[in-house]
């Protein structure tokens, strides 16, 4: 019997892809992320998805003070899963989250047994490497796997970087 593995689709939404905070090449990854959350699910494996989820007080957050973008405002629009992403997800659990890492995901995966964790998502140097660390604490046995071709950034150097850093902490990179 084959070890359980889980993939985490990180903020995969509109208002990074396409909106408020969107940049050109995000939407590129639907595709592959796509086929990613079908893989899994044909292989009976578990896929989670966590949702950037602010409030109308955004502005008024330390986040908002320091990045003063109104963005992912439940129930927007820019706050939806992009694209076939949505319909992908189906089905999965979901996770909303108020800042980078979720605790929510964090308390999930407290005890779990995954063989391997897969992250893809956005964006890559914020929310990724920050869901990566807080796997990497949850389940520090598991490895930890992020598809440079499923995750990027709006800055090309950071992306790389965001890259760095996780292998430095023993996440696999791949792609």
């Amino acid at each position: 019997m084959a070890e359980k593995r889980l993939l985490v689709v990180v903020d995969y939404q509109k208002d990074f892809v396409d909106g408020a905070l969107g940049f050109p090449g995000a939407e590129k990854l639907e595709a592959p992320i796509c086929e990613k959350i079908l893989q899994y699910k044909n292989n009976g494996d578990d896929v989670v998805y966590t949702m950037d989820t602010h409030g109308e007080d955004y502005l008024e957050t330390l986040e908002g003070r320091i990045l003063p973008v109104p963005h992912t405002v439940e129930g927007t629009p820019g706050w939806e899963l992009y694209g076939n992403v949505k319909q992908a997800l189906e089905g999965c659990r979901e996770f909303r989250k108020p800042t980078f890492p979720s605790g929510a995901l964090y308390e999930y995966l407290k005890g779990k047994a995954y063989a391997s964790v897969e992250l893809v998502g956005l964006v890559s140097n914020m929310c990724v490497i920050s869901n990566a660390v807080m796997v990497k604490a949850a389940l520090p046995n598991a490895e930890i796997f992020v598809d440079r071709n499923c995750t990027a950034s709006f800055d090309a150097e950071l992306n790389q970087k965001a890259l760095d850093v996780m292998a430095g902490f023993h996440v696999k990179i791949t792609g």
